[in-house]
């Protein structure tokens, strides 16, 4: 079983700067994708970011220049740095680990990030 605890959310300004954090804990394997997804309300949970243990990294359209994705592998964490936060950024920021050649996926509880205007 593989936990997943998220960090760092907050209330923020237009303008501003978060840097999210997940740490996975349990039987992880050596090969996965860590990746962010975000729920606003109403609306379908999407992907933001992802990165595999390797490096190679994805980001959604939305985010690119803004969203910057790293991991640490030793500590199996990965981490997303936002920032020019606006207004529609605003939602519930999951954290998930999965696998590419093997089945299992893990989420995270959610930190949600609220952006004022």
């Amino acid at each position: 079983q593989v936990q997943l605890v998220e960090s760092g959310g907050g209330l923020v300004q237009a303008g501003g700067s978060l840097r999210l954090s997940c740490a996975a804990s349990g039987s992880i394997g050596s090969i996965n994708v860590m990746g962010w997804y975000r729920q606003a309300p109403g609306k379908q949970r999407e992907l933001v970011a992802a990165i595999t243990t390797g490096g190679n990294i994805n980001y959604a359209d939305s985010v690119k220049g803004r969203f910057t994705i790293s991991r640490d592998n030793a500590k199996n964490t990965v981490y997303l740095q936002i920032n020019s936060l606006k207004p529609e950024d605003t939602a519930v920021y999951y954290c998930k680990l999965y696998y590419m050649l093997a089945p299992g996926d893990y989420w995270g509880q959610g930190t949600q990030v609220t952006v004022s205007s």
